[in-house]
């Protein structure tokens, strides 16, 4: 029986869960990790492989699918990323071994959106900073910041960016957005506002990274972003730690020119307790669990066992997989 592993943290040993029956009603085997934190990406190759040895399908999180993984494992036919994220798989690779590589659009743009505001109000009403202080035992009532009436500015404008720019618009804040391809009609419907990145930066009160991860944006926000940034402007990255110069971002929140940051994701991860971003008062810290939650968690899932059925039957599930120049030789 072909065998699929499945190795995001949320998705482990839950054999009724709709993606597992799915999985299970066409055919497949399902598997777990024998180490379940694998999908942090912290083992050896050696270990990722023999994990894989025998599967033909990976429904992955966060593990690190090298062009050494791939080619270890002859029998993979697809490589079902739980989330939109692809910058830990070799896509060249994967391509050139004829395996496919998807992501799950529709599940959970939703979840990053809420989580972007979670940190926004995080950072402005001083949530954490406030229950640490009670309970410790002092009662500080210092004065918090408003949203309404304010600005965010968005980075990136798919689908994460458009779910948190209609949230944005309901909450009273003016939205200004930096995006390469934008859907104009979006932009008009919501009226919301196209810029440059430096106005956006220099406008907003609020920065919040919604962009892919690759070679153009690795290290995007570094000293020379950050100096561009409103003073008493604040940060929000629920995308990708690596679009992140993390201690350029320390810089500007130790010198009092940014008034604080929301992260969720780290340049290292899982976050070294000895990052000094812990410990500053005006830093909200989660721990890469934006787009996870149950709902999601339950619908990335799903789309993911639904990919990998469909592309079993030599069937393409449109605008899902990552290497499209597979479509015309596909065969399973």
């Amino acid at each position: 029986m072909p065998a699929v592993l499945i190795t995001p943290e949320a998705f482990l040993n839950k054999p009724e869960v709709s993606y597992a029956r799915i999985l299970r009603d066409a055919g497949f085997e399902v598997r777990y990790p024998k180490n379940p934190i694998i999908t942090r990406g912290l083992g050896p190759e050696s270990e990722t492989i023999e994990e894989l040895r025998g599967c033909v399908a990976l429904i992955a999180g966060g593990e690190y699918l090298t062009r050494k993984v791939i080619e270890s494992s002859p029998s993979l036919r697809v490589i079902a990323r739980a989330g939109v994220g692809f910058d830990r798989v070799d896509i060249a690779a994967a391509t050139e071994h004829n395996v496919a590589v998807t992501i799950t659009p529709n599940s959970n743009h939703e979840a990053v959106a809420e989580h972007t505001l979670a940190m926004l109000f995080g950072v402005t009403k001083n949530v954490a900073l406030n229950d640490r202080t009670l309970r410790a035992g002092r009662w500080v009532q210092t004065l918090t910041a408003p949203v309404r009436g304010r600005t965010m500015g968005l980075i990136g404008l798919g689908r994460i960016g458009r779910s948190t720019a209609v949230r944005c618009v309901a909450l009273g804040l003016k939205v200004l957005v930096h995006e390469t391809y934008p859907d104009r009609e979006f932009v008009a419907k919501h009226g919301l506002t196209l810029v440059g990145l430096d106005e956006l930066l220099s406008q907003s009160d609020f920065v919040s990274l919604h962009c892919p991860l690759n070679d153009q944006t690795r290290g995007l926000c570094n000293a020379a972003f950050f100096a561009k940034m409103k003073p008493g402007s604040a940060f929000i990255n629920t995308a990708r730690g690596g679009l992140v110069v993390e201690k350029d971002l320390l810089a500007a929140l130790q010198s009092g020119h940014l008034s604080g940051a929301g992260l969720d994701v780290f340049e290292q991860e899982p976050m070294l307790p000895t990052n000094p971003l812990t410990h500053l008062d005006n830093v909200v810290l989660s721990p890469h669990l934006g787009g996870t939650d149950t709902r999601s968690s339950e619908d990335m899932g799903f789309e993911n066992a639904t990919c990998i059925v469909k592309l079993s039957h030599n069937e393409w599930p449109e605008g899902s997989v990552v290497n499209a120049d597979l479509r015309s030789r596909w065969k399973w």
